[in-house]
């Protein structure tokens, strides 16, 4: 599959919410078609006989090769989208969780490296500029998710 195709079936994920004071760990996304940037927290697909909280491990060890711990499941979001002018269906579980190396919290950028796409940056981004409407975070519902967790 390529970086631009959309699966065109109901994909489960877990993303993560990891938080550093008014901060969120997210990831900058791009959508060609409606020339939008967005942001999205870190996770990833889970897979046949894994759970969800197995699966956001998996992703952040994958993707950052960091341990995760604390993982709380929070909420399940239904996220109906396009991407690209691709359509999309993704069933969301959320979680809260602690990265388990405290140093993790002070470095302000990441690499993200997924094998099939290109590296991508991730960062702690103000929970301010979501709610002000000055940044985007998908998918929608996820902002009360986050202000729940304090």
């Amino acid at each position: 599959m390529k970086k631009t195709d959309v699966p065109h079936y109901i994909r489960p994920i877990a993303l993560g919410i990891f938080r550093k004071d008014d901060e969120i760990l997210v990831f900058r996304g791009y959508d060609f078609h409606t020339n939008e940037d967005f942001y999205r927290l870190l996770g990833g697909g889970i897979e046949f006989g894994e759970t969800g909280s197995e699966a956001l491990k998996r992703e952040i060890k994958e993707e950052m090769e960091a341990d995760i711990h604390n993982i709380e499941y929070l909420a399940t979001i239904e996220n109906i989208f396009s991407l690209n002018n691709q359509p999309g269906h993704e069933i969301v579980l959320v979680y809260h969780a602690e990265f388990s190396d405290q140093k993790i919290y002070q470095r302000k950028q990441f690499q993200i490296v997924e094998d099939d796409l290109e590296p991508y940056d991730a960062c702690w981004k103000n929970l301010r500029d979501f709610e002000t409407g000055d940044a985007i975070l998908y998918p929608e519902g996820i902002l009360q998710i986050i202000r729940h967790v304090g």
